[in-house]
């Protein structure tokens, strides 16, 4: 297996959580495998990961029940239809997707709109799902214009994906770090968490809030009108971190095409 599984045990429900390798963003996706279900947050951005963690849902002996887009991102997205199954999401994040109209993904495979486009749309509430409750939050702004938040109260897991990032570097191109702030702090007021699942890295603890407070400063210290100054600066203060390109990705949208390496493939994250 070329990604990382890693695998909550919370009685009743069972998290796998998949996060690929740093050449595909260390994005990641959430399998929640409730008593009689899988149920999948988020579809990659290389078909092959989408595939590989596909075969592995398959292997858990349940049926895929749905997978869940949170954000409008290709990496989040772009796998969906390799899942089989109904396509949920938020109103707004469906209608972003279609804006964006046909996609790539890295090796160069076309993937239509109409193949990823959500179908079944998420009202925010809560939903039972196997005496499992998902409660579904819409928050605006911060690293993308709109997302969905999922909380498992009594499992105390909080699959917070993009306003969560754990150990990489963080997409900045929605040019909004007020915002992701504002989200950050929402979501560590929160009681009762005790798994973190991030859009990019591996499941986190509670701490992981302090961590993104810290980087969220620092890139509002460092960042400039110059990308390249930005990314050396910022890597040089998280020498340990994965997911340099999203720098690059970030910078194309910040500072312009010139600013980021290898912008011909860069995608929002």
């Amino acid at each position: 297996m070329n990604g990382t599984v890693t695998v909550i045990d919370k009685s009743a429900v069972r998290i796998h959580s998949y996060m690929a390798p740093d050449d595909s963003l260390n994005v990641t996706t959430q399998l929640i495998e409730t008593p009689a279900r899988v149920i999948a947050v988020d579809a990659q951005y290389a078909l092959a990961y989408a595939d590989e963690v596909v075969a592995y849902a398959r292997a858990l002996g349940k049926p895929l029940d749905r997978v869940i887009i949170t954000h409008a991102h290709p990496d989040h997205f772009h796998g969906a239809a390799r899942f089989g199954v109904p396509v949920h999401a938020l109103a707004a994040v469906r209608d972003q997707i279609t804006a964006q109209g046909d996609g790539q993904d890295p090796s160069g495979t076309v993937i239509p709109v109409a193949d990823v486009t959500p179908t079944v749309e998420i009202t925010p509430g809560t939903e039972v799902v196997d005496g499992v409750r998902f409660v579904f939050e819409a928050h605006r702004g911060g690293e993308a214009a709109d997302e969905l938040v999922i909380k498992l109260p009594e499992q105390g897991v909080l699959v917070a994906q993009d306003l969560v990032y754990h150990a990489t570097h963080l997409f900045l191109g929605n040019n909004d770090v007020p915002g992701w702030v504002k989200a950050v702090d929402e979501l560590a007021a929160a009681p009762g968490y005790d798994t973190v699942l991030a859009g990019h890295g591996l499941p986190a603890s509670p701490e992981v809030f302090d961590q993104l407070r810290a980087y969220l400063a620092d890139a509002g210290e460092l960042l400039g009108d110059d990308g390249e100054a930005y990314k050396q600066a910022i890597t040089a203060r998280y020498p340990g971190f994965g997911g340099p390109f999203l720098i690059d990705i970030g910078n194309q949208y910040l500072f312009g095409a010139g600013n980021a390496e290898n912008s011909e493939s860069a995608e929002s994250a």
